[in-house]
């Protein structure tokens, strides 16, 4: 019993160092996850592995974020020194690489999936092609008989009983053509269904990428601010921490950026006035002035405005949605065609030219070579006409006067109304995820949302500072 049990040990311990090496494919996910480089690996793998790849690097990417972020908060609660500011913010750079590579991973798998469903859409597509030869088969074979009466059925027949063989053959033809129907009534619902799923998984795409800009502005932003502190000393960085903690509390320092309503800028505006407009939405929807500047800013904000950015490109052509940019550059895919009535319709209602209404760009996204995805959002709330519209007589009735979603006031207002119907008031992160991808998305597309809150807590303090000191 002794030798077995030694024997079984020995065993164990030859499968444990001999077959390691080929477990999890043999890979090292730190150099490989962590760098970018699985994208390199990927290609030289096939289609299977490469998504397990994938599988296997998202894992150890959740992993090691959570890591990072439990690394960061412990940091953040001891002393704050020089060191632990840049221990800080050399940790948060690390989990931004990480989650920039999930995006990279999340992209390139759900790649996998918009090309699985448009293989099944055309397998789905050729059965229904094929269905149909079948029904059109058997009607012409229906209508053969149909043509002979009666009196040349039973000459043709030798037999009473080659008579009711030919009745029977009828009553089959026609079973079959209803079987036939039946089956392609079932695949043309199979192909509407697949064409909604590769909808959401392309907007599902498009709203990766969105967040990986995002993430990767972060990112630089954190870097600049690491080589900031960098170059100070520790005497310096205290100096500097003690400096920031008095501005702070100098509401003077914020209220320059406070000046009177002078109408809409078209060109966007700046903090102050900006916070009294979100502050007269809040008392309208109750949704938080901050979050609702954060909503915009993460919109529209440009150059120090907010609304500064309502769009670089204008429609051009009503059939199609193709348009150019600001400069004149032809530009495809500007509006989708299903929102482009409604459209016309909002810029006929307020007198402006519609080939000179600024709308946002289209986002090239393509899918084995074919785009998908349209611009068109309007105004510093980054509306589309069909949003719009079902919230344009919402603002006029509070206005009383027509609705426009380039007016900064109107589009507060608006925005304001969704966040609000959206249940900002009981937990505004799931309202911002809401405006930003509709009624679900994904654990990447959560960074829009976690983005917006952080944002919304600042603008809170900056806001604090001016109602204590009496400019609100």
């Amino acid at each position: 019993m002794l030798r077995v049990r030694e024997n079984l040990i020995f065993l164990s311990l030859f499968f444990a160092i001999v077959m390691a090496p080929f477990s999890a494919w043999a890979y090292d996910l730190e150099k490989l996850c962590g760098t970018g480089e699985w994208e390199t690996e990927c290609n030289q793998l096939s289609e299977e592995e490469c998504q397990n790849l994938c599988n296997q690097c998202l894992d150890y990417l959740n992993q090691k974020g959570a890591q990072v972020q439990q690394e960061i908060s412990e940091t953040s609660q001891k002393k704050q020194t020089l060191q632990n500011q840049i221990a800080t913010l050399n940790k948060k750079i690390k989990d931004l690489n990480y989650q920039i590579s999930q995006s990279n991973l999340s992209i390139k798998s759900l790649g996998f999936q918009i090309e699985d469903t448009e293989k099944s859409m055309t397998q789905t597509s050729k059965e229904i092609d094929e269905q149909r030869e079948k029904v059109a088969e058997i009607l012409r074979a229906v209508q053969k008989e149909d043509k002979k009466d009666f009196l040349e059925i039973m000459v043709a027949s030798n037999t009473v009983s080659q008579f009711f063989d030919n009745m029977i053959y009828l009553e089959t033809l026609s079973a079959k053509n209803r079987e036939a129907l039946l089956n392609l009534q079932d695949l043309e619902d199979s192909l509407k269904s697949k064409k909604v799923s590769l909808e959401e998984e392309t907007d599902e795409l498009k709203n990766l990428i969105i967040i990986q800009g995002i993430k990767k502005e972060e990112n630089a932003k954190t870097k600049q601010e690491r080589e900031y502190y960098l170059g100070l000393t520790e005497k310096e960085y205290q100096a500097k921490l003690q400096e920031k903690q008095e501005i702070d509390k100098q509401a003077a320092e914020i209220s320059k950026r406070l000046f009177e309503l002078v109408g809409v800028k078209e060109e966007g505006i700046e903090f102050g006035e900006a916070v009294k407009i979100a502050k007269n939405v809040e008392k309208i929807t109750g949704v938080r002035a901050a979050f609702l500047l954060a909503i915009i800013h993460q919109e529209s904000y440009n150059n120090g405005k907010f609304g500064g950015n309502v769009g670089q490109c204008y429609v051009t052509n009503f059939t199609t949605g193709a348009g150019t940019d600001l400069k004149g550059n032809s530009k495809q895919r500007v509006m989708s065609p299903s929102n482009i009535s409604l459209f016309l319709k909002i810029t006929k209602e307020l007198g402006m030219d519609p080939t000179k209404t600024p709308v946002s760009c289209w986002m090239p996204l393509y899918s084995r070579g074919v785009p998908y995805g349209w611009g068109g959002a309007m105004g510093p709330a980054q509306f589309i006409p069909s949003t719009w519209e079902l919230y344009r007589e919402k603002v006029s009735a509070i206005t009383g006067r027509p609705a426009n979603p380039w007016n900064v006031n109107d589009a507060f207002l608006a925005a304001g109304l969704l966040l609000r119907d959206n249940g900002a008031a009981q937990n505004e992160f799931r309202a911002a995820m809401r405006y930003f991808s509709g009624g679900s998305w994904t654990a990447q597309e959560e960074f829009y949302g976690r983005s917006v809150v952080a944002r919304a807590d600042e603008y809170q303090k900056d806001i604090n500072i001016l109602e204590q000191a009496g400019s609100l």
